[in-house]
């Protein structure tokens, strides 16, 4: 019961590292923040978060169109939010996002480095399935010990290899973002951002996996070294066994020794017999018990 507690624990933990590197690879809140977009000129009502005019004859070909407002004030601030596979920012309206591809936002030298986390990301995810898929077969369906020994120890390298990649995949993402902010687009980078849920999602993930691989491993060692305890205890039954049967059997062989002395000792006896009748030769059960003992 305790090793089927283990295995349900470490499926748990495979399962949702699952789960959340899933939900991660396909959101975009990897990271998130804000940029600085220049004011649009008001035109109808709208009244806020634009440049007014300073002449109220808009349509006025010799109309000068110029602004009070200088430094900042000329800026307004989009959240934006980005992933692995698309960024998206808040229209300068308020209305919806406008989101692009963030591997066309990617400088050029750094794209292979983007493609070669996505294909982190996947084998991350793919390793992840085999071993839940493994850990389930092993809770559910296996007969014998040694089946879900064997079950245990290719659960435990998938888990063990899925995790080191997502490690790996998660850092190579966050180097390209950060490449990215500095040399990317213009009309792109932000004025300052941080990681978002999607990010921290990923690294659980990933704590999960390394989670559930050591429970993977010390199920694995715990029953290595219980059949290697039951073996020896086996081993000095054995012995001890073995050991009880020569002492018991040592008692006949006792016995046959001293079978054998008495027939020595009745031999002795045989000597004593009167040469001149040959008939005793053949009647030893006459023989005087008490002369055997003088000679003796």
């Amino acid at each position: 019961m305790e090793r089927r507690r283990r295995a349900g624990i470490a499926l748990t933990l495979n399962a949702l590292s699952l789960l959340f590197s899933v939900t991660a690879f396909c959101s975009s809140y990897w990271c998130q923040g804000v940029r600085k977009v220049p004011k649009p000129f008001c035109s109808g009502d709208a009244r806020e978060n634009c440049i007014r005019y300073n002449n109220s004859d808009s349509n006025s070909s010799s109309a000068v169109h110029y602004s009070w407002e200088t430094g900042d004030d000329k800026f307004i601030e989009r959240r934006f939010h980005a992933g692995i596979w698309h960024s998206c920012e808040e229209n300068v309206s308020g209305d919806g996002e406008k989101c692009r591809s963030f591997i066309t936002l990617t400088p050029p030298a750094d794209r292979g480095v983007l493609w070669l986390s996505i294909v982190a990301e996947v084998l991350y995810i793919t390793l992840l399935l085999t071993g839940v898929s493994l850990m389930s077969v092993e809770v559910c369906y296996y007969t014998s010990v040694i089946d879900g020994l064997k079950l245990n120890a290719f659960a435990a390298i998938f888990t063990v290899l899925s995790g080191l990649l997502g490690m790996v995949a998660h850092m190579m993402y966050t180097t390209v973002f950060q490449m990215t902010v500095n040399l990317g687009p213009e009309d792109w980078r932000p004025q300052n951002w941080d990681y978002g849920w999607s990010y921290c999602l990923a690294w659980g993930s990933f704590t999960c996996c390394m989670a559930a691989s050591v429970t993977t491993i010390n199920r694995y060692t715990k029953t290595i070294l219980e059949f290697k305890q039951r073996r020896r205890n086996l081993e000095r039954s054995l012995q001890n066994t073995q050991k009880t049967q020569e002492d018991e059997g040592s008692r006949p062989v006792w016995d046959i020794y001293i079978h054998t002395l008495q027939g020595h000792r009745e031999g002795f006896l045989d000597l004593s017999v009167p040469a001149q009748d040959p008939s005793n030769y053949g009647n030893l059960n006459h023989f005087p018990y008490t002369q055997c003992d003088e000679y003796c």
